[in-house]
């Protein structure tokens, strides 16, 4: 699975149909009136910003969509089958969020409850018309409005291109490879007359209740926010920039660019891995010392300091299950210069201790409890945030068939003030996905650091040396 915008592929001309969720019980969408189970705390930052946004006529689109293909002649009945089944299999998708009192609520519609409206899109002649109708398919996604997925297929007489985006309320990094593999998974069994065989899931409402319940009396005192006071402290902001110019001004927003480029081929990438290994790390551990140190050959700092992603599925039926499953941590470390890698992969290894001494902040209450109040109730970044994200996609549900189901995720945001990376692993080897604001000076920054960053994991690859 590749990560890359949906108008930067190729998919072939055909027809296209869609499928939207309906339910009768859904009428209490995001203005419901009973009230139901607990959101994460991610949710209901998003879902307030998004009112916000809304109230203010100042709506930011995006979502994050997903397109794989099956052979054909594809079973059209047997498709809408495996479509209903992904929303009937996962709660997320048939929760009904709304504003309460300085919270958000939700309700799940039951699974019988749900059905699907089949719509027939007619004939898309060229790529360039199926490229331009996904992404005005995937913008239909409205995180204030039920269903929070939109599904559909371009078909053709040999096969068909599969397609689904989802607002970010009910998706993360690895939900995509689980929807992929889900809906391939049961369109097979329902093509041939069996029922899928697929693992268990869990709820994300008893997810939700649980970090809520851990989390209820967290207070700024608290021991557990130490590690993000020092980071803070250390840095002198709850948020730490991005250390290159990128030419944005102060409260403005610009178009986004989103791009993507291979960093390293399967066999450089394995390389890399072993040269991170012999070197006493991980591979994840030896990108994100990379990167500091790209930077730092750009101009930036001596001291990486930035935010990550953190996965809190585990290997467990979270593993399988579609939902908001991340938390967002610190982390600093040295990449002066004259460090090997070993010295380097000790630095990076010795801050990730730290941080996973601390996994149970959730970073929507170290941000309520700790930033300045202006930046409080901001609906975007204040400014260029420095972040970090990895993610082999070879270790996701499904990865084996990636390559022959031509699997590929999409991310797309229409204005940025920033520079986001996202550094990602699959069987054709290393790549990087970026979004940016769209000035001359960031796409120079961008296209100087991903030669240093390439150039920078080459010679790791190569000679295990910055």
């Amino acid at each position: 699975m590749i990560q890359v915008s949906v108008e930067n592929v190729d998919i072939a001309p055909g027809h296209a149909v869609e499928w939207t969720v309906v339910s009768p019980s859904s009428a209490g969408s995001a203005d419901g009136t009973h009230q139901g189970g607990s959101t994460t705390y991610n949710q209901a930052k998003h879902f307030a910003v998004a009112r916000s946004a809304r109230e203010a006529d100042d709506t930011v689109c995006a979502y994050v969509a997903g397109t794989f293909d099956l052979p054909g002649p594809v079973d059209q009945d047997a498709l809408e089958a495996a479509l209903l089944h992904l929303v009937r299999r996962h709660e997320v998708l048939r929760c009904t969020f709304r504003q309460l009192a300085g919270d958000v609520s939700c309700d799940a519609i039951a699974p019988k409850d749900v059905e699907l409206k089949r719509e027939d899109r007619g004939f898309i002649g060229s790529s360039a018309g199926v490229r331009e109708y996904l992404h005005q398919a995937f913008q239909r996604i409205d995180p204030l409005s039920w269903p929070l997925i939109v599904m559909g297929a371009v078909l053709r007489e040999d096969g068909a291109t599969v397609w689904f985006a989802c607002d970010h309320l009910v998706t993360d990094g690895l939900t995509t490879p689980v929807v992929v593999r889900d809906i391939a998974t049961a369109y097979e069994a329902y093509a041939t007359g069996r029922a899928p065989d697929l693992p268990e899931v869990g709820s994300y409402l008893e997810y939700s209740r649980r970090q809520r319940d851990r989390n209820a009396s967290l207070h700024i005192d608290d021991p557990r926010l130490e590690h993000w006071k020092k980071f803070v402290a250390d840095g002198g902001s709850f948020f730490p920039s991005f250390p290159l110019d990128i030419g944005v001004e102060q409260g403005r927003l610009y178009p986004a660019v989103n791009e993507t480029e291979q960093l390293l081929d399967a066999d450089r990438t394995r390389d890399l891995e072993a040269a991170c290994r012999d070197a006493g790390g991980k591979l994840f551990m030896g990108l994100l010392g990379a990167v500091g140190v790209a930077l730092r050959k750009e101009g930036g700092p001596d001291v990486y300091r930035g935010i990550m992603p953190v996965s809190e599925r585990g290997d467990g039926r979270y593993e399988h299950t579609m939902g908001w499953f991340i938390n967002t941590m610190p982390i600093t470390f040295s990449v002066a210069d004259g460090q090997d890698l070993p010295a380097v992969l000790r630095n990076v290894a010795a801050a990730w201790a730290e941080v996973r001494l601390h996994l149970d902040v959730p970073f929507v209450k170290a941000w309520e409890l700790l930033a300045p109040v202006e930046y409080r109730t901001i609906r975007t970044w204040p400014y260029a945030v420095n972040f970090f994200s990895y993610l082999d996609f070879r270790r996701s549900p499904g990865a084996e068939h990636h390559l022959t189901r031509n699997a590929r995720k999409h991310v797309w945001l229409a204005r940025s003030n920033g520079f986001c990376f996202w550094l990602h692993r699959c069987d054709t080897g290393l790549y990087m996905n970026t979004i940016y604001a769209g000035t001359p000076r960031a796409q120079a920054t961008k296209a100087s650091l991903a030669a240093t960053l390439g150039r920078t994991v080459g010679n790791l690859a190569q000679s295990g040396t910055f």
